[in-house]
């Protein structure tokens, strides 16, 4: 299921960085008009390769994907990690009494996805099906801080099978800046989590212990 945050706005503007006003200059039409690589892919679209991404991934039960603010997801990480900024994609898997049947949340930035998608030179779309995968790997119980790069390989396999570039790892691996990635239980112990996430997508539901979150620093 993908859900737009009302807070949204149809056509994200990139946090300002030197690379990416550079990118932006280069690239944008002098009319302003956002260009179609860079505008919010449909929901249509996202959903369906949401379904294709899980059976990739064998992952069971049902998954939200909430696509928000930059402002909203620093709140998620400020609560649920305590690093007060924004992020790329969090991770929420779903664990206890009601979870059944349920894989869990993603919580995916739009700005920091066009952002980052204008950096490596790909659509908006590309880079939100890119953290879509990265996420969907945590939540099946993949841990590339741990598992001495089997999360690595899985997620270059998967890209490869879903037509996707580069992922989030290599990235990192490249620019010598490891992924910062967190699974957390009460008590701040690694693997599990906290998600009040589930409120957010699922209103009516009692909160899910699980939180899960993947990014660069």
């Amino acid at each position: 299921m993908i859900l737009l945050d009302p807070d949204l706005e149809p056509a994200p503007a990139p946090a300002a960085t030197s690379a990416t006003r550079a990118a932006a200059h280069a690239s944008l039409p002098v009319s302003g008009a956002t260009p179609r690589n860079q505008r919010i892919p449909s929901t249509r679209t996202l959903s369906r390769f949401l379904v294709d991404a899980q059976a990739a991934v064998r992952l069971k039960g049902e998954v939200s994907v909430l696509l928000t603010t930059d402002a909203a997801i620093r709140r998620l990480n400020r609560q649920f990690r305590g690093k007060n900024k924004a992020t790329d994609v969090l991770s929420f898997p779903a664990e206890g009494i009601g979870a059944e049947g349920y894989a869990g949340d993603l919580a995916v930035s739009v700005p920091t996805a066009l952002r980052q998608a204008i950096e490596q030179g790909h659509s908006l779309s590309t880079e939100i099906k890119v953290l879509i995968l990265h996420g969907l790997l945590h939540l099946a119980g993949y841990d590339h801080e741990a598992d001495q790069g089997k999360m690595a390989r899985r997620e270059r396999q998967l890209r490869a099978r879903l037509a996707l570039p580069q992922g989030l790892i290599e990235r990192a691996t490249k620019a010598g800046c490891p992924i910062l990635s967190r699974s957390l239980r009460k008590g701040g112990k690694p693997r599990a989590s906290t998600s009040e996430q589930v409120s957010l997508l699922r209103p009516g539901k009692p909160p899910t212990p699980s939180h899960s979150r993947s990014s660069r620093p």
